[in-house]
């Protein structure tokens, strides 16, 4: 319900907004011919715009707090209830299955490859998914595993000929021992502490192979990196993207399936009573060394082997493609998906992943758009765009 208290404070948001984007919107400068240009019109619509939207922002801000969840008889997921209903998941599956099989075949080069970008986010995204959903360790500095994965296939491939799925493997191992060695020192650190010393260690990875020339090539980086051969065969670059793509989507699926085993193993229910409790986990008998080792392992597991995917993809890395920001996007992508839900990390990799690419149209405003959507699934869906659901089990006496 719209109230005069609601329209007073719209009303007074809406003149403070165009108040500070007076110099941006209503003001031009045309340097070349020294003239100053007032565009009147931009204050209306910033004015009409941001009264609405704040007003609109506010009831539903108040039908939110208005609804109590003793007024949801079920609060699990939309997604999650048409999936196990048998007659809607298979059609759904077979949808699924049709659309990322057709989809280099039918949309062009350049869709491929950001598909191919999304999905690499995708494993990103569900690795980091086992250090922050599921095991709750704030981990900023996964971009470092990222880069151990392509400086692996990069530096072995340019030295001694080691080919893309020889790499594969090994890179697994180098992510699994350096998330280790990442998560031996930080066993008893929690919350921001935690956040502070993977990010140093993120960083700390970023400026050695940024000024190890004899080793990584410094900020020079390393081109030519070859893309996964199939049988020696000769192909083109169109053919390489589209055998790329189906490659990621074989480690997408690959992950999917072990992240949802170790999800409803013992670990990751180790991991979950981590994250809920650390002290009753550990008066449980848990033992709360070994559960964040192994956390921190496979998590950069997924990460390194992410890393391969996209040196062979770009065929060229340099340090400034691991910088802190695609920790943060990353993170982004766990935290607005769904923190601990595989489906919500998936959507969440291909809402943030492809969206800023197809909203190039708009260009001038595209990354402000981008913003202001994750800001409303924030405050409107704190829980991310698809929830994990918690398994539950009933114990029912059998009549005798």
């Amino acid at each position: 319900m719209v109230t005069k208290k609601s329209i007073k404070q719209s009303i007074i948001i809406a003149f403070w907004f165009v108040l500070l984007t007076f110099p941006i919107m209503v003001v031009k400068v045309n340097t070349i011919k020294s003239t100053v240009d007032f565009r009147w019109a931009n204050l209306f619509w910033v004015a009409m715009l941001s009264f609405f939207f704040s007003l609109a922002w506010n009831y539903v801000l108040q039908r939110k707090e208005e609804k109590t969840k003793s007024d949801v008889d079920d609060d699990t997921p939309v997604v999650h209830k048409w999936l196990q209903n048998q007659k809607f998941r298979l059609p759904f599956l077979g949808v699924v299955v049709v659309f990322f099989a057709v989809y280099p075949f039918v949309f062009p080069m350049y869709h491929t490859s950001i598909m191919i970008s999304a999905l690499v986010y995708v494993i990103l995204g569900l690795g980091l998914n086992i250090v922050v959903g599921l095991a709750g360790l704030l981990d900023l500095g996964y971009v470092a595993f990222y880069a151990v994965g392509a400086y692996a296939y990069a530096l072995l491939n340019l030295h001694f000929g080691v080919s893309f799925w020889m790499v594969l493997p090994i890179s697994a191992l180098l992510g699994a021992v350096f998330g280790v060695v990442l998560g031996y020192p930080v066993l008893r650190l929690r919350g921001d502490y935690l956040a502070i010393v993977t990010l140093g260690f993120g960083e700390i990875i970023r400026i050695i192979l940024e000024n190890w020339n004899d080793f990584s090539n410094g900020p020079r980086g390393i081109p030519d990196i070859p893309a996964p051969g199939l049988l020696g065969l000769e192909m083109s670059q169109h053919a390489t993207v589209v055998y790329i793509y189906f490659i990621v989507i074989a480690l997408v699926l690959l992950t999917i399936f072990f992240v949802n085993r170790l999800e409803n193993s013992k670990i990751g229910r180790a991991w979950i009573a981590l994250r809920d409790d650390e002290i009753a986990c550990q008066a449980m008998g848990i033992d709360k060394f070994k559960t964040k080792l192994t956390a921190f392992g496979l998590g950069a597991t997924w990460a390194a082997m992410g890393g391969v995917v996209f040196a062979a993809k770009t065929s060229y890395i340099n340090p400034m493609s691991f910088t802190i920001w695609e920790s943060i996007i990353i993170l982004c992508v766990v935290v607005i998906g769904g923190m601990g839900s595989a489906l919500g990390v998936i959507a969440g990799a291909l809402v943030l992943i492809l969206l800023p690419e197809y909203l190039r149209a708009v260009a001038e405003y595209r990354m402000l758009v981008f913003g202001a959507l994750q800001v409303i699934v924030m405050v409107f869906r704190p829980q991310g765009l698809i929830r994990a659901v918690r398994k539950t089990y009933q114990f029912q006496a059998q009549e005798e």
